[in-house]
């Protein structure tokens, strides 16, 4: 059962290092489909690999690059009807048989689904745990595998609609030990059936504000669900260290360079999700039919297209998705 694995890359030293943690914990290595769309000064030798037929690589020149949901968009170009799909950050450290994981994960949500059709079309998603650099020239991490407990993402209290239809969004740690009803996505984590690159396919007109939020309601007016689980198998560096710094698409430095600057980008992206909740934006691109903002609402507390929050408790604590039974629907 093959996995797409979109990563996107800008300026990122840790990329091999990712991939490579990728193929090594894998149960089965050979069913690994890599895409990546690397915006760095220097690619990779990726034929130096053992696994090279396995990768689809791009390499970007940084000053072309019109940030992450773009490069996340041409990843995607090359997905092949695989049956898996998972997208992550290019600074990401796997767990040993991660796919065995994240499949049985998956195939316990479907299973579900001939009880109730809200099931049929699971997303695992969260933020991953951290890992912290030991050596990088020796590859040493330390994986922050203590907490075994779900973390949730919630909208952030202190943001609610800050820029029109957009709000931030926060993981929130609990002491949760079993699988949880989800309202949001992290794009450094989602996990699914292939299928899904071909009716949710990334809109490469999102800059960095907009991204996961259009994801997630795109997904889930078009029938999919989200669902944290417990000890995800990935690990993601938050902070860069000093001695090895790695640059933001935003670096005044390369920025300079280009014809549209990343703030124009962030403008036209938080352009873009007002009038995706407004009902203006092409297909496949918009929104779906088989669910409403109103039936999203219902389980968020947010209404979007009048950007109200009806439920702050919802909208903003753990409190409701961990009080939910995650094998009944949260819409009944």
């Amino acid at each position: 059962m093959s996995i797409f694995i979109s990563i996107a890359s800008y300026q990122d030293p840790l990329l091999t290092s990712t991939i490579f943690s990728a193929y090594l914990n894998a149960e089965k290595k050979d069913d690994l489909v890599f895409s990546i769309c690397d915006q760095s000064d220097i690619g990779i030798n990726i034929d130096g690999f053992d696994f090279a037929n396995q990768i689809h690589y791009e390499h970007v020149d940084p000053q072309l690059s019109k940030g992450p949901c773009w490069a996340r968009s041409r990843a995607q170009k090359f997905f092949s009807n695989e049956d898996y799909f998972l997208q992550i950050d290019s600074h990401t450290q796997f767990d040993i048989n991660w796919d065995k994981i994240f499949k049985n994960r998956l195939n316990e949500i479907s299973s579900q689904s001939k009880n109730d059709n809200y099931f049929e079309k699971p997303v695992i998603t969260g933020y991953p745990r951290p890992f912290n650099i030991i050596d990088f020239d020796k590859g040493l991490f330390e994986l922050d595998n203590r907490d075994k407990h779900t973390q949730v993402i919630a909208y952030r209290k202190d943001s609610l609609f800050s820029h029109g239809s957009f709000s931030r969004q926060i993981g929130i740690p609990t002491k949760h030990e079993g699988i949880t009803h989800a309202i949001l996505m992290a794009a450094g984590c989602i996990f699914t059936e292939g299928v899904f690159v071909n009716e949710i396919p990334y809109d490469p007109n999102y800059y960095f504000y907009g991204e996961e939020l259009s994801m997630a309601l795109r997904a889930f007016t078009n029938g999919y669900s989200f669902f944290h689980i417990p000890d995800m198998p990935l690990f993601h560096l938050y902070t860069d260290t000093g001695e090895l710094p790695r640059k933001l698409h935003w670096d005044p430095e390369d920025d300079k360079k280009r014809a549209i600057k990343w703030n124009e980008l962030d403008k036209r992206s938080l352009a873009r999700l007002d009038a995706l909740f407004a009902g203006n934006v092409e297909e496949p691109l918009n929104l779906g039919a088989k669910r409403s903002l109103e039936d999203y609402a219902l389980i968020s507390g947010i209404d979007l297209k009048n950007k109200k929050v009806l439920d702050r408790e919802k909208a903003t604590e753990s409190s409701f998705l961990e009080s939910l039974n995650w094998k009944i629907s949260p819409l009944k």
